[in-house]
């Protein structure tokens, strides 16, 4: 049943760094690479539709920002043109919605915390030329546009080019994502927004207090403006005890998110760091990590996409109904990414 239900459905999952592991290979590898080591494992989990985000680490920052963030996204269009038959580089709802109906995997380009732009919002535009048509603005630190969730004792919101650039976003038809911003500038995002923003990988503050994860009033402002709260799978920020680092612990903060914010109102954003981590650390290539963040701990059948299968299986042992669970997987996401994705003021 679950086996059915898991395969009909469309499966959107809204935050894979797997751009980063393919990135890291000679570009003439590519779009093999992407072919031999991820495809399989998209088409096993079930995946219909891959938010691709674009994130630069520390070794590229400042000088090299703004070339890694080409760098990766001209990776994603060498992939996605070397794979035709079974991906497409989506720009906005009726692309996505056209790839999935042929039975092909959707896929859409995010900026993570876009430190290539740093306070030059003119630079959007050109980003939005080249397929980016998600973006966040501050990861864990400080950035020209914002605090991250690490700074969150700052109580710092956006200056006034992160201000530029939501109304710039929101001009372009790029989604505005909050994860990993610090609460103050959650605040002041919702205070600006004017279109439904969502937060690609964030799980529930109320069952782990983590800097990372929305509390309740933030879930709820996220769905009240039309948006989508997908929730992270990482083992660290789900639970502190390592023992309930489960996918029943995963569903407490499905199920935990879908009362505060609504069924139409979930989604969900793996964040599979550890099977990217494989294919990005020695001896492979450059050596990656965060500091004070166990990025290999995994929920055991859940380290990939692969594992996506077992989702739908706990959801229904919860009792969610199969149209809950078909929201969960990917419904809401495609409602809002034929809403807005793409689409200019």
């Amino acid at each position: 049943m679950s086996v059915d239900l898991h395969r009909d459905a469309v499966v959107a999952d809204t935050h894979n760094d797997l751009l980063m592991a393919v990135a890291a290979r000679p570009p003439r590898r590519w779009a093999s690479f992407f072919r031999e080591r991820w495809l399989p494992q998209l088409r096993e989990g079930g995946v219909n539709l891959q938010v691709l985000p674009v994130f630069v680490d520390d070794a590229h920052r400042p000088e090299g920002a703004l070339r890694q963030t080409l760098r990766m996204i001209e990776c994603a269009h060498t992939l996605a043109e070397g794979n035709p038959d079974e991906v497409r580089l989506c720009v906005d709802g009726a692309q996505v919605d056209e790839t999935v109906a042929a039975g092909g995997i959707a896929l859409v380009l995010a900026l993570e915390s876009a430190p290539g732009l740093d306070a030059n919002i003119e630079l959007l535009p050109t980003l939005h030329r080249l397929g980016v048509r998600i973006a966040s603005i501050a990861h864990w630190g400080r950035t020209a546009l914002a605090d991250g969730s690490g700074e969150e004792a700052t109580g710092s919101r956006l200056t006034a080019a992160g201000v530029e650039a939501v109304r710039e976003m929101e001009r372009l038809g790029m989604i505005f994502d909050i994860s990993h911003l610090s609460a103050s500038g959650v605040a002041h995002v919702l205070e600006l927004a004017t279109r439904p923003v969502m937060a690609t990988h964030s799980a529930a503050r109320a069952l782990r207090d983590h800097h990372r994860n929305l509390t309740d009033d933030q879930i709820r402002a996220v769905a009240a403006g039309g948006g989508v709260v997908c929730v992270n799978f990482l083992p660290a920020f789900l639970a502190d005890d390592p023992s309930d680092h489960t996918v029943d612990r995963l569903v407490d903060h499905i199920e935990h998110a879908v009362g505060v914010g609504g069924i139409d109102h979930v989604g969900l954003g793996p964040d599979f760091v550890r099977e990217v981590m494989h294919d990005v650390t020695p001896p492979c290539c450059e050596a990656f990590g965060f500091t004070g963040l166990d990025v290999m701990a995994a929920i055991p059948g859940l380290a990939g996409p692969s594992g996506l299968p077992l989702v739908t299986e706990a959801l229904l042992k919860h009792g969610f109904a199969d149209e809950e669970i078909v929201k969960i997987l990917g419904g809401n996401v495609l409602r809002l990414f034929r809403a807005e994705l793409g689409r200019p003021a």
